[in-house]
């Protein structure tokens, strides 16, 4: 069985600065991380893996050549081989672009049985690009999946819902965009990291994926970030406590009057 996990890297949103003038983004000194719910995506294609013998794990992503980072830690984890799709032709690449690119990049590489992606990207929280990935190979999607049983040629799967879950069966190929709470990722060993240094992790451009500069990027994103910007801080609040609702009614009247609210 072949398991490809479609993996970002992206910014510590921690450490997420705004320029106040530009609206971008400011990169200089952000450190940049593995996104949370593509790693619960990588731990289990490594369990169905463990359990299936002979099965191999591939990563795959979009971004620049420092993306080859991210993708050792994933080799350090115990997948197989990476591929980095990265080209100045996918640069301002919207969900549409970076799905186009993906797709090319999954085919280019033989396709797999399950193709596993985080629900969504801790940077953009659009949840679309997994979506947008399995319409253009035209497989079946199965999103904010909670748990995972591989049979034969088949998976059974928890769908994540607000009060509960739904229970659904998709023949394979199929893709599955993963929630953190489906298991616990392990962590890297030591002999994993020295293994996936002496590993290559293959380059692929627009050329090799067979699309053109018109087809990727900027050029090929229907949609156009206008403005980011840090909300302005608000006032501290005050909370009122204490007596009867009426009471404590009456004393937030109060309050909005002496502001001029009511």
């Amino acid at each position: 069985m072949r398991l490809i996990v479609c993996v970002k890297q992206v910014p510590d949103t921690n450490e997420v600065k705004i320029d106040p003038k530009t609206g971008t983004m400011i990169r200089e000194g952000v450190p940049s991380i593995l996104n949370p719910d593509d790693v619960s995506a990588l731990e289990e294609a490594l369990r169905i893996k463990e359990e299936h013998h002979g099965s191999e794990v591939v990563v795959i992503t979009m971004g620049p050549p420092q993306a080859k980072n991210m993708l050792r830690e994933c080799l350090a984890m115990g997948a197989d081989s990476a591929y980095l799709l990265s080209d100045r032709a996918f640069g301002g690449a919207d969900t549409c672009a970076t799905s186009t690119t993906l797709a090319a990049g999954i085919r280019k590489i033989g396709g797999g049985d399950i193709i596993f992606a985080g629900r969504q990207a801790i940077d953009g929280d659009t949840a679309q690009v997994g979506p947008q990935v399995a319409q253009r190979l035209n497989i079946p999607v199965v999103t904010y999946v909670q748990k995972v049983t591989v049979e034969e040629k088949r998976c059974i799967v928890e769908r994540q819902l607000e009060d509960g879950y739904e229970l659904i069966e998709t023949k394979m190929p199929c893709l599955l965009t993963c929630v953190q709470e489906l298991n616990k990722p392990r962590y890297m060993s030591i002999g994993g990291i020295v293994d996936a240094f002496e590993k290559e992790i293959t380059v692929l451009t627009h050329k090799e994926l067979n699309l053109t500069s018109e087809d990727c990027g900027l050029y090929a994103s229907p949609t156009k970030v206008y403005r980011s910007f840090t909300p302005e801080m608000k006032g501290k609040g005050e909370m009122i406590a204490g007596g009867s609702v009426s009471e404590m009614s009456k004393i937030l009247v109060n309050k909005l009057q002496e502001k001029h609210v009511l």
